[in-house]
């Protein structure tokens, strides 16, 4: 017998189990991991109601999604909740200065440019401030793999104060066309940058040392001191002992 069809008189008798005792949720409340071949038509879904109703037709069809998660997922991410995928990105490799219609459908393996093709949110979580921290999350990560140096995009004029405002740098007019639109082309530079705060509005170059560890460092003279003092104070002490035990002798 299935153990989750027992009949009624094998099971357990049913009690009270303490809050601090109940087992978790078996999928984790949130969660980020790249995207696999599986993924594919719940990100074909959320692209199709996202894009369909703005542009008339898909950036990407099912079967590119696919030929993109299947070739290249680590430079994917997306975002679950309770096992649901709510955002995602999509990325791949290019290996020319400036994007072109190639590049729509295109991954080139070992390249220092990565292409986002997606940034996508799901209808019922939108407005709350998903795409900037999954974007932020994925430059991030992005700076984590060996070899990239940069990522680029395309976007319409009314989105260059979202991807501005992540640290994109504006290219100009991208010659890409998708149903008579008209994009702008954006970069991010990966490299030279020791942190980034998101939301902080800017990404700075951090070149002088970290605060927490001048922090430390002078925590640790300071207790290098202390520990001279008491040693120097233990000496002293030492050489009035011996001094007084001269003199009664």
């Amino acid at each position: 017998i299935s153990p989750f069809l027992k009949p009624f008189f094998l099971k357990t008798p049913v009690r009270v189990v303490s809050p601090l005792r109940q087992r978790r949720h078996t999928l984790p409340a949130s969660e980020f991991r790249n995207l696999t071949p599986q993924d594919a038509i719940s990100v074909f879904e959320i692209e199709k109601e996202a894009f369909v109703s703005v542009s008339g037709e898909c950036p990407l069809t099912l079967d590119e999604v696919l030929n993109f998660l299947g070739l290249c997922p680590e430079l994917s991410l997306g975002w679950f909740e309770e096992g649901q995928l709510v955002a995602f990105i999509i990325g791949s490799g290019w290996n020319k200065e400036r994007l072109s219609q190639e590049a729509m459908t295109r991954h080139v393996p070992d390249t220092p440019t990565v292409h986002i093709h997606l940034l996508s949110v799901h209808r019922h979580c939108r407005q709350q401030g998903k795409g900037s921290i999954l974007l932020w999350r994925y430059l991030q990560y992005l700076r984590c793999l060996p070899g990239l140096r940069r990522a680029l995009l395309i976007c319409e004029d009314f989105l260059l104060p979202f991807y501005l405002k992540a640290g994109f740098k504006q290219k100009g007019p991208s010659e890409i066309s998708v149903a008579n639109l008209r994009f702008q082309e954006m970069e991010y530079l990966l490299c030279g940058q020791a942190y980034a705060r998101r939301n902080s509005g800017c990404y700075m170059q951090e070149e002088r040392e970290p605060e927490p560890v001048k922090l430390i460092w002078n925590l640790r003279v300071e207790e290098r001191q202390q520990s001279a003092d008491i040693i120097h104070a233990v000496h002293l002490r030492k050489d009035k002992t011996c001094e007084h035990v001269r003199r009664c002798a």
